[in-house]
């Protein structure tokens, strides 16, 4: 059984703070900042180059990437670390095309993260030759999958809404279609269960400084089947994926494995945070993170929707295909959002018109989620939103 209590212990929370937008970037875990400290200076400081070797900065991605894998239901070896989610994103789909060269349709949702789209967009566009991106509602993407398409891209989890894809059963309809699925765990991993060995998924990306709480620009994974592992060509042919990099050959050749997918210098820094964060997961078991963020975000919609009837629910009413997070609805979403910021209260806007909650056991309680309910009834009830200074957007919203 889960200590929650245990794990809040566990990160710097800010005096006064509900913070409802670990969806986005997880808090700092207290260890982060004695094990960085440690790497600073007795590694990087007093070992110089020799930390590749003797502090085992080299092999540092494949070790933090079988530690994600075991949150993510993938075998030893089949996870690598590095890049970004973007990167990530473009190896998995770069890869999945190749595996299936007579097939030219990319299958995704208009509840995919934008940036995948982006990806996708820049990547078909670059490949020409009759290359198509179709985009359909988050409903019709299992029926929108038939023999013309040679790979899904599909977020698991939508990141607007919390709406949340059945990864087994449209898997198993892309292969039944003979296409590949990849899967973006941006906002699973660390909220939800997911198993990939058990879906059968052939590619799957993710980033690490949401639930799993690695920081601001903490570093990708990238999970590749076994069945694929050593036929997938890492079109971003970088020096660390090389079968061997310090022999300095003029042509690449990849390396064996899921370490071919590894592409520049491993940002040894973030790593090590991120190695700290997921210290606290050690004895956290995945099946009581998902039933006490459904028990915390059903009592929040239900608060919400008895003291604030004005509302809106733009996430699904059912947790069974909901996420960690829990939208509302509201024409001015982005003042309302500010002006519950700075009275402590931390959620996040998405465009046009969404206030977003997550809800990250680990360090959340029934009294953060009451505390927060009664707080957004106050600035709504008084309209402490409609200030000039927060209708101003920022540059990060």
């Amino acid at each position: 059984m889960t200590d929650f209590d245990e794990t809040r212990a566990a990160f710097h929370l800010p005096e006064g703070v509900v913070y409802l937008d670990g969806n986005s970037l997880g808090p700092l875990p207290l260890a982060a900042r004695e094990r960085l400290s440690a790497m600073l200076m007795q590694e990087w400081g007093e070992q110089l180059i020799r930390g590749w070797n003797t502090a085992g900065w080299y092999v540092q991605p494949r070790k933090v990437g079988d530690r994600v894998a075991k949150l993510i239901g993938a075998a030893p070896g089949t996870v690598v670390m590095g890049d970004t989610l973007s990167i990530k994103v473009y190896q998995a789909l770069s890869a999945a095309l190749e595996l299936n060269p007579d097939r030219r349709v990319v299958l995704s949702d208009d509840g995919n993260f934008p940036s995948d789209l982006y990806i996708a967009q820049g990547l078909l566009t670059s490949l020409g030759r009759g290359y198509e991106l179709k985009v359909v509602g988050p409903e019709e993407v299992e029926k929108s999958i038939d023999e013309t398409v040679a790979a899904t891209m599909i977020t698991e989890v939508d990141y607007r809404t919390g709406r949340r894809h059945d990864m087994k059963a449209i898997t198993a309809k892309a292969h039944r279609a003979g296409a590949l699925a990849i899967w973006d765990l941006a906002h699973s991993v660390g909220a939800v269960d997911v198993d990939l060995t058990a879906a059968d998924v052939d590619f799957a990306v993710g980033c690490t400084y949401k639930y799993l709480n690695g920081g601001p620009g903490a570093p990708a994974f990238i999970y590749v089947a076994p069945r694929h592992a050593d036929r997938a060509r890492p079109s971003l042919s970088g020096w660390m994926g090389h079968e061997a990099p310090f022999a300095f050959d003029l042509d690449y050749r990849p390396a064996p494995g899921i370490e071919r997918m590894r592409v520049g210098t491993p940002p040894v820094i973030a790593l090590t945070v991120l190695e700290a964060a997921l210290d606290v997961w050690e004895g956290v078991e995945m099946r009581d993170v998902r039933a006490k963020s459904i028990e915390l975000s059903e009592r929040f919609i239900a608060g919400v929707e008895t003291a604030c009837p004005g509302l809106e629910l733009g996430s699904p009413r059912n947790p069974a295909v909901r996420g960690s997070q829990v939208s509302f609805r509201h024409p001015h979403a982005y003042a309302v959002m500010q002006a519950l910021i700075a009275r402590g209260v931390i959620g996040d806007f998405r465009a046009p018109d969404s206030m977003r909650f997550g809800f990250t056991p680990l360090y959340l309680g029934a009294a953060d989620i009451d505390r927060a309910i009664g707080v957004l009834a106050d600035v709504l009830d008084k309209r402490l939103w409609d200030r000039p200074e927060y209708h101003r957007k920022a540059s990060v919203t």
